[in-house]
């Protein structure tokens, strides 16, 4: 069953090994990610119904080993961890939202990622990057670095690969690469195997979330010459 260029985990890769989504979700079930990539996986759970029954099953297992791991303490602590595990805070639980809410509260941003930014997108300071692309840092995470990124539509980003892995969630507009391609709510899944100048559709600008764990490396003439650029300004 695939539905997308985002992984349905109803199916396994035929070659029995786990997808770079699979893994992701099950972090986010278990309750192990850093708060940057849990408002990523989070929003995308509120824009898109298609995973979330692996994760409430990610959920309910972590939930199971606990309490039966669990043979001392009080009920109110037990009740704080298994809040923790369940993600019960209203806020933060998207896998449970039903679309029509998420819309209504999120809009562009869904509650998720709004919650951890602190604000909306006409808040942030963007900064020019190259014509047509625009970008801001919005704090480091455990490994590396979260930003939103804007790109005009019809653009071409330069040509690049990886140093470690990016996970990047679409929330307007759409684009495509080798790999597929990604509208609002997909999550596009990035590391050094792939060489790629992701392409922006025309009908729309794009807007994305992205967290990596090592910088970006361009691979194009053009792309050299912007990033030497780009060090000269810092």
């Amino acid at each position: 069953m695939s539905v997308g260029p985002y992984f349905v985990t109803a199916d396994a890769n035929t070659d029995g090994s786990v997808r770079p989504l699979d893994e992701l979700l099950a972090a986010y079930g278990s309750g192990s990610l850093d708060p940057a990539r849990h408002a990523l996986v989070a929003s995308h759970l509120a824009l898109k119904t298609d995973n979330r029954r692996f994760v409430r099953a990610v959920e309910d297992f972590a939930a199971s080993e606990f309490l039966m791991s669990e043979t001392s303490g009080s009920a109110h602590r037990r009740d704080e961890r298994l809040a923790a595990i369940f993600g019960l805070d209203d806020e933060e639980n998207a896998g449970e939202q039903r679309p029509a809410a998420a819309a209504r509260d999120g809009g562009l941003l869904p509650a998720p990622l709004r919650h951890y930014l602190g604000c909306d997108l006409d808040d942030l300071g963007w900064r020019f990057v190259v014509p047509g692309v625009r970008e801001v840092k919005v704090g480091d995470c455990e490994r590396g670095e979260a930003s939103l990124i804007h790109v005009r539509a019809g653009r071409r980003l330069p040509r690049h690969t990886h140093e470690g892995s990016e996970i990047t969630l679409v929330l307007t507009g759409a684009f495509h690469d080798p790999q597929g391609r990604y509208i609002r709510g997909d999550i596009a899944i990035a590391d050094s195997s792939l060489e790629h100048s992701p392409e922006i559709e025309r009908d729309a600008d794009c807007i994305c979330f992205a967290v990596t764990d090592a910088p970006l490396r361009l691979t194009s003439p053009v792309g050299r010459l912007v990033e030497k650029i780009l060090s000269l300004r810092h």
